[in-house]
């Protein structure tokens, strides 16, 4: 008898014992969804990207959904990956012919792949907007959390669009 209410009590401290772990954790590790849009710089294609394992099309229009902590929090970061075609505009058979296959896979045996890891910069506790990744020239990388649009005159990033790769890409 002496054992069951031991391991009735264990049972009950350790069930109060997690409830003050999750009560503490969540309190500043509460998540929200949001969307990720990819803003490309460069000439090349931007096939797809993925932040943190959330996988978005390249195309630069908004897709669902990454998952962020409400509260920012010092060293955020974003593990970036990419695919880039590298020759977006080449001729390619009609997608109804039977060379297309062969085609289409000589092609996308060039498609490269990238990965950057880049500090999420700090968002307002009011206003949480999802992340923008904008795609540089000589790959890299930079994100904002900004609920500006690009090209206004707040917006944190400031690079034009369709910039050419230097010769050389700085180290």
């Amino acid at each position: 008898m002496e054992i069951i209410m031991n391991k009735a009590k264990a049972r009950l401290l350790l069930g109060l014992f997690g409830l003050v772990l999750v009560g503490c954790s969540t309190a500043d590790n509460e998540m929200v969804g949001g969307n990720i849009q990819a803003v490309n710089h460069t000439l090349n294609n931007i096939n797809w990207l993925s932040v943190n394992g959330y996988r978005a099309d390249g195309g630069g229009g908004r897709s669902c959904c990454i998952v962020m902590p409400i509260k920012w929090r010092s060293g955020l970061k974003a593990h970036v990956e990419w695919e880039v075609d590298p020759e977006p505009h080449e001729k390619m058979p009609s997608v109804t012919s039977i060379e297309f296959r062969d085609a289409y896979a000589k092609h996308a045996a060039n498609y490269k792949h990238y990965t950057a890891i880049v500090d999420i910069p700090e968002w307002p506790e009011t206003k949480r907007c999802g992340l923008s990744v904008h795609f540089l020239v000589c790959n890299q990388v930079k994100v904002t959390s900004s609920c500006l649009n690009f090209g206004s005159p707040n917006y944190p990033i400031k690079e034009p669009l369709d910039m050419k790769e230097p010769a050389i890409c700085p180290k």
